[in-house]
């Protein structure tokens, strides 16, 4: 009898966080933390082949998730690949302590257990568990170094995730009571299969006051505007591996969640329509990030603004919805979490190099260390929006679509994405070309990981493969 790849996606993690625990070493930790996360994508990649289990009370998987739990398995590994020497070099310098990296290494996989149990989760009160063990981890995560930056952005974190994740249980709990005349008590009114058949009778002023307190707590999961106040801390003080992590992967996770709730609304004509709000804070969340760009003077606050203001593009298009604004967010969705991941992975060996975050201090990378300075460009330029990105394709299926639907609120999104695009290229030009100045230490991290999400996300720009076209298709039109 062959495994059963979804517990494997489990499995894997939970036994790598409790071996990680125990190996003393850095460096059988480190690639231990590799073989595990490669062997998790490997799992997750084979549900694509393998007949997939019945929903359960607890674990399911369907076309919308399988989306998830490859992208976040896959990011996984390239970060944990990525981290192998990043961290390396932390040890080596004494910026963190082996007893330390024995916690990173056990909390990676922890963190890498709750998000993908998030992503598996039939019922939303596990999910909401999920969501919230996956928040601590990285929380104790961007503490790691132990500085004074680093403890007050682990706290903020702390606070404004759990405010958040509060409001969200409670959102959650309104659902419950909304399900549990239909449903009954206990289990199946929790269980996220048996609430969406059955949403269309729940009562729908419960269901409306539910889906508001949701969008916030998950929302500030999410890091929209104005529930963003976190994010930008714990990515410049962090590790830059779970600065990746944190834009790659978490934001997507309490995206999930939100899209779950969304399809629950919808399937109740008598309920708000969620699409008017999400619409309204991800612009909101779109235009204030790209205004902030111009001020940023840490190259790490520079790109986690960034994030901010592509995660409000993908709950736009998610707010807008039909097919090919599904479509449209889901595939920027993918793509930034693979280009935003790699500059992530570029920023950790550049602050290396020159023993800084400041973008002042940073210049002419091309010609100093030209692989990096052109995987940077080709992957900054791509999160701009620029030809032949996947990321261009998805921000034109994007524009293409508000104007068609909601013209006045397109000229916002194109506003926003100029913005955006100026700070960002003006920003490039200074770090990548140039005389180079300051510091120009050997080169420690691997940059394997940003060539290759960079390969992946001009190749998808230039060509997207049918099944990944039908695929995408077929997760839009379940989106609703």
């Amino acid at each position: 009898m062959s495994p059963d790849p979804v517990a494997l996606v489990l499995l894997v993690p939970a036994a790598a966080a409790a071996l990680l625990a125990l190996v003393p070493g850095y460096r059988a930790s480190a690639w231990l933390n590799v073989a595990a996360s490669g062997l998790t994508f490997l799992a997750a990649a084979a549900l694509f082949v393998t007949d997939r289990p019945a929903a359960g009370d607890f674990l399911h998987v369907d076309d919308l998730n399988i989306v998830f739990i490859v992208l976040n398995t896959f990011v996984g590994l390239t970060a944990a690949v990525f981290s192998a020497s990043y961290i390396g070099h932390e040890l080596a310098i004494g910026r963190v302590t082996t007893a330390s990296l024995r916690f990173y290494h056990a909390m990676y996989q922890v963190m890498m257990f709750g998000m993908n149990l998030a992503l598996v989760s039939n019922n939303i009160g596990l999910m909401w568990v999920a969501v919230e063990l996956a928040t601590l981890t990285t929380v104790l995560m961007v503490g790691l170094y132990r500085t004074a930056e680093a403890l007050e952005a682990a706290w903020k974190y702390f606070i404004l995730g759990s405010v958040g994740i509060a409001l969200a249980l409670f959102g959650t709990i309104l659902i419950y009571v909304a399900a549990q005349p239909v449903l009954g008590e206990g289990m199946p009114a929790m269980v996220w299969t048996g609430l969406i058949a059955a949403a269309p009778a729940f009562d729908p002023a419960i269901m409306n006051v539910a889906f508001v307190f949701l969008l916030v707590g998950y929302g500030t999961k999410v890091g929209l505007a104005p529930f963003h106040a976190w994010l930008p801390d714990a990515h410049a003080e962090g590790p830059t591996p779970i600065s990746a992590v944190l834009s790659g992967l978490l934001l997507n996770v309490a995206l999930y969640a939100l899209l779950r709730f969304k399809m629950l609304m919808a399937a109740n004509a008598a309920a708000v329509a969620p699409g008017p709000l999400m619409i309204t804070l991800g612009l909101v969340s779109l235009v204030f990030a790209a205004a902030m760009l111009y001020r940023r003077r840490d190259i790490k606050r520079l790109f986690a603004y960034s994030s901010i203001e592509h995660m409000g593009i993908i709950v736009f298009a998610f707010g807008l919805g039909g097919p090919l604004a599904n479509f449209a967010g889901l595939l920027h969705m993918v793509m930034h979490s693979l280009t935003k991941s790699g500059i992530f992975y570029a920023v950790g060996s550049i602050a290396q190099i020159k023993g800084t975050q400041r973008i002042a201090d940073i210049r002419g990378l091309t010609q100093s260390h030209p692989a990096l300075g052109w995987g940077l460009v080709l992957a900054v330029l791509s999160i701009a929006g620029m030809p032949p990105s996947g990321v261009f394709l998805s921000e034109f299926l994007v524009v293409t679509t508000g104007f068609a639907r909601e013209p006045v609120l397109a000229l916002g999104l194109v506003a926003g994405l100029l913005i955006a695009f100026g700070a960002l290229v003006l920003r490039l030009t200074g770090l990548a070309f140039g005389t180079p100045t300051g510091r120009d230490a050997p080169m420690h991290g691997s940059l394997a990981p940003l060539w290759l999400h960079v390969a992946l996300v001009y190749a998808i720009g230039l060509h997207m493969p049918g099944p990944m076209v039908e695929w995408f298709r077929a997760v839009a039109a379940l989106l609703g």
